[in-house]
């Protein structure tokens, strides 16, 4: 991201992609660290399917945003209550296999956004 300043403007549909999405990335990670400063179960060792996990992050983020409106409750229990959940079943298919899967397709996918980031580059902000 430091390659473009404010005179340094990506030259292509590949740069623009990569501009926006490490700038994305940056963001995500930003948030996950929000998340995890919070909520410190998140620095564990997953023992949950992974359709599990992604539900205790939306969760998490629920209660991150509530918490940041209103503040703290008696409502809303310390983590500390909630470290003795039990581990569920072992996860049918491995997170690498599902990854995997549909490379090509996600590799179309990711062009495609390239290509319409690039058409419309001009009526948006990098």
């Amino acid at each position: 991201m430091s390659e473009f300043g404010s005179h340094n403007y990506p030259t292509n549909v590949r740069e623009l992609f990569n501009l926006r999405h490490s700038s994305l990335r940056v963001t995500v990670e930003r948030a996950f660290g929000a998340l995890k400063n919070r909520f410190c179960i998140l620095d564990n060792k997953p023992f949950h399917t992974y359709k599990t996990q992604v539900k205790l992050v939306l969760a998490y983020c629920i209660l991150h945003n509530w918490i940041i409106g209103f503040g703290m409750d008696e409502v809303v229990p310390e983590e500390e209550g909630f470290l003795g959940i039990k581990p569920e079943g072992d996860e049918t298919q491995p997170v690498g296999d599902m990854l995997s899967q549909d490379s090509a397709g996600m590799a179309l996918r990711r062009d495609g956004i390239c290509t319409a980031m690039w058409a419309a580059r001009g009526t948006s902000r990098i």
